[in-house]
């Protein structure tokens, strides 16, 4: 998804996807749009590019490892109970509760989302042992 500064002459700035291809029947129909903007300190006037790429430009060519199989099953599996959590009747009350004690404290969690992802990978990785 593209990100775009607007002001009062159009558009000032874009940055990212513009335009993805479109899959159909399993294979892909277009190509990929991606404008970049430069924000580092410059002389050079020119700080926006548009770039065109080719639908599989971002297909993997290698295997998966099996460090990056176990990161994925550990992500499925981590995601599973936050959504279990998340609609257990019986905890939501003390899950709030722990959530709003320590949401003010240093390095706390400021979203229940990312409290439930923190809760759930400790109890992961305590039963992985």
């Amino acid at each position: 998804m593209a990100v775009m500064k607007v002001g009062a002459a159009g558009i000032e700035t874009m940055s990212g996807a513009l335009k993805r291809p479109k899959k159909q029947n399993g294979h892909n129909h277009g190509n990929y749009l991606v404008a970049t903007h430069r924000t580092a300190a410059t002389t050079n006037p020119n700080c926006q590019r548009v770039y065109s790429f080719d639908a599989d430009r971002y297909k993997r060519s290698s295997t998966p490892t099996a460090n990056e199989i176990a990161q994925h099953e550990k992500f499925t599996a981590i995601s599973q109970m936050v959504n279990l959590r998340k609609k257990d009747l019986s905890k939501i009350s003390a899950d709030q509760a722990a959530f709003l004690a320590q949401k003010d404290l240093p390095g706390g969690k400021t979203t229940m989302l990312s409290w439930y992802w923190m809760v759930c990978t400790e109890e992961y990785e305590n039963a992985q042992g």
